[in-house]
């Protein structure tokens, strides 16, 4: 069962949420909330439907600008939608939604490109902060690639922020939409120390006591696609007892 909030309408009204859930009455409890708080929402019971909604856009011609997706759907699973939007350079912003529990199955969405998930049973007041949050973030990280430091290099790493891309040594880093967006943060502020929290709610968007082991995941998975080698990091370091920075 979903938990159920007590909402509070705020102006979302330019906002389109594209919300995959075959599961009806899910489906039309995340709908009514999100209206509720000023979003415009398409709901789609088909992961090949979902696609194709995506591919067209909304009905007055404009992207989504996110992603509610269960993982399991009849067509096309959310782990296979989640593959393709990635591979053809979507980065809409994705929150997963899954009834499974192990953590094989959650960093595998993340590992796709989802970037952020919830586990059912959830709470709906939980979802919109999620929603929100990825949002803001999304804001905050394109108002930040117009400012000169959107390409940065230091010891053959380069990142590109308008392209979205990362290479080492001129070898391109295939990152997920989080781990790009954990990097870019970090290395657009060398030397700045970083804790845990610091970085959940700058990059995440939100804060909750108990989900500092996401960041330590995403830096692991980081390393061991940036760093020569990952036990002596040359680029994000941690600093024992406070968080983590970018090398400088």
């Amino acid at each position: 069962m979903v938990t159920t909030p007590q909402t509070t309408p705020s102006p979302h009204s330019e906002r389109h949420v594209l919300v995959v859930e075959d599961d009806p009455d899910i489906a039309s409890l995340i709908s009514m909330h999100l209206k509720d708080n000023g979003f415009e929402v398409l709901v789609e019971s088909r992961g090949d439907h979902a696609l194709a909604a995506l591919n067209a856009g909304t009905e007055d011609g404009k992207a989504f600008d996110l992603l509610v997706l269960d993982l399991m759907l009849p067509g096309v699973d959310g782990l296979s939608l989640c593959r393709e939007i990635r591979s053809g350079g979507n980065y809409i912003p994705i929150l997963m939604l899954t009834a499974k529990s192990t953590e094989l199955d959650r960093v595998l969405g993340l590992e796709l490109g989802a970037d952020d998930y919830l586990t059912k049973p959830f709470s709906l007041l939980e979802l919109i902060a999620r929603v929100k949050a990825l949002l803001r973030r999304v804001d905050a990280l394109t108002t930040s690639q117009t400012a000169p430091s959107s390409l940065i290099e230091y010891l053959g790493l380069t990142i590109d922020a308008d392209k979205r891309q990362v290479t080492v040594d001129g070898k391109a880093v295939d990152l997920t939409a989080r781990e790009f967006d954990l990097l870019y943060h970090l290395a657009s502020r060398p030397g700045r120390v970083f804790s845990r929290v610091d970085l959940l709610d700058q990059v995440w968007g939100y804060s909750y006591e108990g989900y500092e082991h996401t960041v330590n995941t995403h830096i692991n998975r980081l390393r061991a696609k940036i760093e020569k080698d990952p036990a002596h990091p040359a680029y994000v370091q941690t600093v024992w007892g406070v968080g983590y920075k970018f090398a400088r």
